[in-house]
């Protein structure tokens, strides 16, 4: 049985309310605003949240497109590099990072050690700035571990991920987004972390994947290369969609405060991902003559990381161009990687972080647009306009200083702490675990330990 009942549809079809006595109406004192500081701090604490649940995105990446015996592996050091790093950045990284100090090298605050010490608390605007770097470290020490994937050990994996968020990471984004950092100083722009996060991990992960070496069978005798396929390209999938919807966080949460620029930067981001798919599937589908998914996966993945840099200093127009020039670099450099340098990089981490980082930050030199720069900045601090916008190389040139030095110290420091671990504690796991599976050799599990038995019962039904 129902019951309907006539009700008004819209407010302005219901029967009008008689007016209340004026004299018998109660005073409402009036509503104060949210305090901009406060809003700043609730704006940093969501975003370093949706920054975080990145975590999960890179670790469905790396899993779907390597093998499902590593797969235990792959989630275990993709937990372990947050863990660690958190710690260790809380210690030492952001004072490293944030101290000001005054010598524009690298930083250092007593008062930032251990966020102020071991009682008490900390201020609100300290613990969110504090949480929403800390999740851009951690970043950064993830993209090492898809280019090392399947053959590399815990432990060392481990040290590897204390010493990036402790001291690397920290000391770089010092030179560019410290107080005063001497990349900075100079004029360089990374408003979000193209080179600060994701060139310091692409450039880590190239020296890793050379000092562990290639996994068994990914090469022949004569220098050609072998694919081997992953075995859950819709876990890599989804791991892809929640990058791009963790990015949300990373270039609008970027602005540091609640203001009304947030909703361009992520537009931007939002072009140049898209672009940046369409661009790796047009490549691939040329040619390979089939449209390659985990290619295209990648060109989100390059067209995001390439704005990261320029996402509050571009047009929309020039997000896209950004975007269809990263898809087409990001096939172009994982090819080249693989075949030519013959260096092994499972995810292609190298050429999505590494390459595209750095030329995304190099857009801004090319891209970028003082007069829209400077609605998050001011007239003085705005960066120039770039050279296809008419400004020469003025803007230009601080961004290829700063994109060859971070290489440089990054590429440099990773490869001097992966060959102390090579030759200390050893870096790359036996030939028999590679064999078996990480899962195993290192872990004594197995991710799918349900579809590993029914393999083993239908080889040997098959036998019999």
């Amino acid at each position: 049985m129902v019951f309907m009942v006539a009700v008004p549809l819209f407010a302005q079809d219901a029967p009008p309310i008689p007016a209340p006595d004026a004299a018998a109406a109660p005073e409402v004192p009036a509503v104060a605003y949210l305090p901009q500081s406060t809003a700043n701090i609730m704006w940093l604490c969501l975003t370093a949240f949706l920054v975080f649940f990145m975590q999960a995105g890179f670790a469905m990446v790396e899993t779907g497109l390597t093998r499902a015996k590593n797969a235990v592996n792959i989630m275990m050091k993709n937990l372990l590099d947050f863990c660690f790093g958190a710690i260790m950045f809380w210690l030492v990284g952001y004072s490293l990072m944030y101290g000001n100090n005054g010598s524009g090298v690298f930083g250092w605050d007593w008062n930032f050690v251990g966020m102020g010490g071991m009682t008490g608390m900390e201020s609100g605007a300290d613990a969110a700035g504090y949480l929403f770097q800390v999740v851009f470290a951690a970043t950064a020490a993830t993209i090492v571990s898809g280019a090392m994937a399947e053959r590399t050990k815990l432990i060392s994996y481990i040290f590897y991920s204390i010493l990036i968020s402790a001291v690397v990471y920290p000391i770089s984004g010092h030179w560019i987004w410290g107080p005063n950092g001497w990349l900075a100083g100079m004029g360089m722009r990374d408003f979000a972390g193209s080179t600060v996060v994701h060139s310091v991990g692409g450039w880590a992960s190239l020296a890793g994947a050379i000092m562990v070496g290639a996994r068994l069978g990914k090469y022949n005798a004569d220098g050609s290369a072998n694919a081997i396929p992953g075995h859950n390209l819709v876990l890599t999938a989804l791991g892809v969609f929640i990058l791009w919807f963790g990015w949300y966080g990373f270039n609008p949460g970027s602005t540091l405060t609640a203001v009304d620029g947030i909703a361009h930067v992520a537009v931007t981001t939002t072009l140049a991902a898209s672009a940046g798919a369409i661009a790796a599937l047009i490549a691939s589908w040329l040619s390979f003559g089939k449209p390659d998914l985990s290619m295209t996966l990648n060109g989100v993945l390059a067209g995001l990381v390439a704005i990261t840099a320029p996402c509050a200093s571009v047009s929309n127009g020039s997000a896209v161009i950004i975007g269809l020039m990263a898809g087409v670099l990001v096939f172009a450099s994982c090819l080249f990687i693989e075949k030519k340098l013959r260096i092994d990089d499972p995810v292609g981490a190298i050429s999505v972080h590494g390459v595209c980082g750095a030329f995304g930050t190099l857009a801004v030199g090319l891209f970028g647009e003082h007069a829209i720069d400077a609605a998050y900045w001011t007239e003085e601090t705005a960066i120039k306009d770039g050279l296809f916008m008419g400004g020469g190389f003025t803007q230009l040139w601080p961004q290829l200083v700063g994109v060859g030095v971070v290489f440089v110290f990054a590429f440099g420091c990773a490869m001097i702490m992966f060959a102390v671990l090579k030759a200390t504690i050893g870096l790359r796991v036996s030939d028999a675990e590679q064999l078996e599976g990480l899962d195993l050799g290192e872990h004594d599990q197995a991710a799918y330990p349900d579809f590993a038995q029914t393999f083993v019962k239908s080889y040997h039904l098959r036998e019999a």
